[in-house]
């Protein structure tokens, strides 16, 4: 793409207010200009991820303090992209027109052209697919962090988690959402560090989370009632921010860890409370409380990478829609039908 294109017209996703999928439509908007750090990609696909469809309702409402009181500033949301430079800032140095690459925008994602900060931004292999690379940056990168929060890294290569497990067992993982985005890479992850992983999901998904390396599933809708999911735990890492802190400790042996995710809470605070909770309970009950605030990392991000590249990670993709049917997408993802990611095809 030459330079004097940069400003011209491109398609995005645009919302003028916060509210459900209706406040979205495609339309004509001006192309950004990378910053001098910055580099312009022509997207390829990007992901639906939770995150997305907070910031598109405006909830929970604290978070219009950053991201616009009464409409959001930035009219387009979207973070995880991948496609081609299309051009580059004027100090940047890692990258050229053409490089394949994906990262975490800021947000603009859901367009035909994004700006990513070098920093950020990762190149993709030959044989790593867009639709793929899209879903790595938010969902992977957090279910990563999240797991080393509970002792267990699989980017060591040590051949198993660290974990609180005894002897030569195996350490044992309990993930809370498992047949999401971020519960699924955590599923696999977790797996591939050598943990036994239990997902708690719905019944119908199952399968699908079986399919990621699980040793067994529990139906999140009977799990608690009927006693399947036990203290035997070394670890818990909670997505859904369903169940209450004491329920969580007890899920787990003495000494173990529990990982509070951004999710759960109400339309005004969302988790702030329950996470802030955590931190004050901390000290005073017998397993370790550990609330999550996951990052961008370049390391992570080409660690992550490098593991779909070689198979021993998989994308999850349910399905991938064209970017002008993205309010139809944002509606499934709200219904809960999703297994894994929703991807949106912009070329």
């Amino acid at each position: 793409m030459d330079r004097a294109q940069v400003g011209t017209a491109m398609r995005a996703v645009v919302q003028r207010r916060y509210g459900g999928p209706e406040v979205l439509g495609l339309e004509a908007v001006t192309m950004p200009e990378p910053r001098p750090d910055e580099v312009l990609v022509a997207v390829h696909a990007v992901d639906v991820a939770s995150g997305d469809v907070r910031v598109m309702r405006g909830e929970p409402r604290l978070m219009r303090l950053f991201f616009g009181l009464l409409r959001p500033k930035v009219p387009t949301v979207g973070r995880d992209i991948a496609g081609t430079v299309a051009a580059v800032g004027s100090a940047v140095t890692r990258f050229a027109v053409g490089d394949r690459v994906c990262g975490e925008a800021s947000q603009g994602g859901w367009a035909e052209y994004a700006v990513l900060p070098e920093r950020f931004a990762v190149r993709l292999p030959e044989a790593v697919r867009f639709t793929d690379a899209a879903t790595l940056p938010v969902s992977a990168g957090t279910a990563l962090q999240g797991l080393r929060l509970a002792g267990i890294d699989p980017t060591r290569d040590t051949g198993a988690g660290a974990g609180a497990g005894t002897g030569a067992s195996r350490p044992r993982l309990l993930v809370i959402g498992a047949s999401g985005g971020v519960g699924g890479f955590a599923v696999q992850l977790a797996v591939l560090a050598g943990c036994d992983v239990v997902g708690v999901c719905s019944a119908d998904k199952s399968e699908h989370v079986l399919a990621l390396g699980a040793s067994a599933v529990l139906d999140r809708r009977t799990a608690w009632a009927s006693g399947e999911a036990d203290g035997s735990y070394d670890a818990v890492f909670d997505l859904a921010g369903a169940q209450t802190l004491g329920e969580l400790s007890r899920l787990v042996r003495r000494g173990g860890t529990v990982v509070l995710s951004a999710g759960g809470g109400d339309g005004l605070l969302g988790p702030i409370p329950r996470l802030l909770a955590a931190v004050v309970r901390g000290p005073f009950v017998p397993v370790s409380l550990k609330p999550l605030a996951a990052g961008r990392n370049l390391a992570d991000l080409e660690a992550l990478v490098g593991l779909l590249a070689d198979g021993r990670i998989r994308s999850m993709v349910d399905r991938v829609v064209p970017l002008s049917d993205a309010s139809a997408a944002a509606t499934e993802f709200l219904a809960g039908g999703v297994r894994g990611k929703l991807v949106l095809a912009v070329r």
